[in-house]
Order: C-alpha cells, then sequence, then structure tokens
C-alpha cells in the first residue's frame, strides 16, 4: 500500500469511517419513522446516499494508493451534500421536523468536515505520491 492507511491497517480503524458509520445508522432509524417512511423513492435515495459514504471510504481505503483513495473520499463528501440536500427536501415536505434536519444536517457537515480534513492530510506532499 502507498501509505493510504496512514497507520490503520483497517478502514474500520478510521475515524472518518466511524463517523460516516454513525450517521448511516441514525440516517436508518431517522428513516424508519412513520412519516418519512411512507415516501419510499426518498427513503431509498437518502439511504443510498448515507451508505455511499461509508462505502467510498471503505472502498478507497482498500484500493491501495492514495491517489484513488483520495478520489473515492471525494465521492463520499460529494454524498454527504447529496444526504444535506435530501433531509432539506424531507423537511420542506414535513416529513422531519426542523430538529431533526438540523441535527442530522449538523452531523453530514460534521463527516463531510472531517473528509476534506482526511484529503488534506493525504494529498501533503509526504502522501500522494507519483504513480509509476
Amino acid at each position: 500500500m502507498e501509505g493510504a492507511s496512514r497507520g490503520a491497517k483497517f478502514f474500520e480503524d478510521l475515524h472518518v469511517f466511524q463517523e460516516a458509520r454513525k450517521l448511516a445508522n441514525q440516517l436508518y432509524d431517522l428513516t424508519r419513522q412513520k412519516a418519512l417512511s411512507q415516501d419510499r423513492p426518498l427513503v431509498l435515495q437518502m439511504r443510498r446516499a448515507a451508505v455511499s459514504v461509508l462505502s467510498n471510504i471503505s472502498e478507497g481505503f482498500e484500493r491501495g494508493t492514495d491517489r484513488e483513495f483520495v478520489h473515492a473520499l471525494f465521492i463520499a463528501k460529494g454524498s454527504c451534500g447529496e444526504l444535506r440536500a435530501q433531509i432539506l427536501l424531507a423537511k420542506d415536505q414535513g416529513f422531519l421536523s426542523s430538529e431533526q434536519a438540523e441535527g442530522m444536517i449538523a452531523q453530514c457537515r460534521q463527516v463531510s468536515a472531517g473528509i476534506a480534513n482526511f484529503i488534506k492530510y493525504l494529498r501533503r506532499p509526504s502522501g500522494l505520491k507519483k504513480q509509476a
């Protein structure tokens, strides 16, 4: 491995993965609520976005190079933004209270910021090495 782990042996050891996993589990709990669960297409899309965050972190880690890991982290970060938009829509449609939406959005932003910081860390000169 080219350094993608930076000390972590498994993607499960990464703080950013652990936070993304918490986000996905909380989103699943939220989407089981009666009001929101009735909009099945929105629920499925929200779940896909949340799962995409942690899936891309794990996939990128397993790819074995910092370059591919950074690419996957950018995709995960984009999925955080997608999920925030869907949470706002669910709030607009009356499926979530302002407090529920604000809590989930804050958590999405926290995960997104963690991903951004990890990308910066991996892109430091000692991190991302040129591909042969």
